[in-house]
């Protein structure tokens, strides 16, 4: 037995000791393990800023700028068809061997005339040149160019399609946003009246009914409340994938619905709508006319399938090309007699090819060339015809949309002053607890019917600049 007085611990009492500690330490891990950081701040984005970032992420404007790179390297292919064609040219051939022929000279000496030359080298500098084509490399060269300038339209069209989807995107999360805030101002609201609702009831004022009456409507506006969260994510979400961000980034839209947009106009230096409204329906269909880039792409692919139609038609006329080379071979068969030896030569032609007879394929082609040019024409004008239909009803949607925002104002401040009134009546005795709630649901709907009645005029707006090409 130790009998002093520092004395030694054993190692049990040791094994105490490391458990006292490793359970100190596990004590003050899981503040530090369950720790969260703070949830970044949202992307707030006003409209222009969303769709500067949607025209620059898009991988649909990117597939169609890379569809025009295409058009124009095709345009570079048939340029190039119409140029003189260059080409080195090198081989070699191993023959069999063969008797060496030849013929006995008067001085008793053999001239030779064909060798045994089993390896055969053959280089040469080649020319092609078409001098005459009747027209058809002219005509598919201003075919490629007509449709690289096409392509130029379709992209401007796909900038607009994507423009207009991702405002419509941008005033889907201001409404729902605005939904959500208004019917959880709702359920602050009715919670609120129903405790005043249960105080009465304590009171012996009022019957238990009217407190269960309160807290159905209140838990139909919970439900409310979800759905609109629901909805708001996800117009979230397809506005974030319209603008290019990582998905699960929260956005804010950095606007508000209350700038109406027929009394300004939504455009720098556009005219507003309000004034559009007021021209004359056959000046806004040739603006637009005009001004769609679909239309001018449409024009332009008409053009270049008349132009594959003249380039069809010409495969019927006589082809004319010159040609030529430089020849350095070993043995140059064009010098006889032959001989072992590196030897040069040159030709020159011109040639000319007419077809007489292809078995109808030249006849197919321009069927299908005309057939094509035809095709455009009628959709070209079936576009003109749905034009006009187009403009007429983005002209019907601005007006709907100015008399929805004048009634669902009006709306508004006829409930606003029907709560109030209900309020100081409930509080006087004189009115029951259903006739708040009603006041508090006719609110709600006349200030979701007002936003959405103000995004509807947004959406008109930037339709009615869309159909008109601006």
């Amino acid at each position: 037995m130790n009998t002093s007085g520092t004395a030694k611990a054993g190692p049990y009492e040791r094994v105490l000791r490391c458990a006292a500690w490793l359970t100190a330490v596990l004590l003050w891990l899981p503040p530090i393990a369950t720790a969260q950081t703070p949830e970044p701040a949202p992307l707030r984005v006003t409209l222009d800023d969303a769709v500067r970032r949607g025209l620059e992420t898009s991988h649909r404007i990117a597939e169609a700028a890379a569809r025009g790179d295409a058009a124009g390297a095709v345009v570079g292919e048939r340029r190039a068809a119409t140029l003189p064609q260059i080409a080195g040219q090198a081989g070699y051939t191993r023959t069999n061997h063969v008797d060496t022929f030849g013929i006995l000279l008067p001085n008793n000496q053999l001239r030779v005339i064909y060798p045994d030359v089993p390896d055969n080298y053959r280089t040469r500098l080649d020319l092609q040149w078409p001098i005459y084509t009747g027209g058809r490399l002219d005509a598919l060269e201003r075919a490629a160019r007509i449709d690289a300038t096409a392509s130029a339209d379709e992209i401007a069209t796909a900038r607009a399609d994507l423009t207009l989807e991702i405002t419509r995107a941008f005033w889907s999360l201001v409404t729902t946003t605005e939904s959500r805030r208004v019917v959880e101002e709702a359920v602050t609201r009715i919670a609120a009246h129903l405790k005043d609702v249960r105080n009465q009831l304590a009171a012996g004022l009022v019957p238990p009914s009217d407190v269960f009456t309160v807290e159905a409507q209140e838990s139909r506006q919970r439900m409310l409340a979800v759905q609109a969260r629901a909805a708001r994510d996800v117009a979230e979400a397809e506005l974030a994938r319209l603008v290019g961000v990582p998905p699960g980034t929260a956005l804010e839209a950095f606007g508000t619905a209350e700038a109406v947009p027929y009394e300004s106009g939504t455009r720098e230096g556009a005219p507003s709508p309000a004034s559009v409204a007021r021209e004359p329906l056959a000046s806004l269909i040739d603006t637009a006319r005009r001004q769609r880039p679909e239309r001018a792409a449409l024009v332009k692919r008409l053009g270049a399938a008349t132009e594959r139609s003249r380039a069809a038609t010409a495969q019927t006329r006589p082809i004319v090309a010159a040609g030529g080379g430089i020849d350095y071979a070993r043995p140059n068969p064009r010098i006889f007699p032959r001989e072992e030896a590196w030897r040069a030569s040159w030709d020159a032609s011109v040639n000319v090819n007419w077809p007489l007879f292809d078995g109808g394929r030249v006849r197919s082609e321009m069927a299908e060339a005309v057939a094509s040019a035809r095709a455009v024409q009628e959709r070209l004008a079936d576009f003109d015809a749905s034009l006009a239909v187009e403009i007429r009803q983005r002209l019907s949607e601005l007006d709907a949309s100015r008399a929805a925002i004048d009634a669902a104002s009006d709306a508004v401040r006829s409930a606003t002053e029907a709560r109030r009134v209900l309020g100081d009546r409930f509080a006087a005795g004189v009115a029951t607890s259903t006739d708040v709630l009603d006041a508090h649901v006719a609110l709600l709907q006349a200030e979701l019917d007002r936003t959405q009645a103000l995004a509807n005029a947004h959406l008109a707006d930037a339709r009615l600049a869309r159909a008109l090409g601006k």
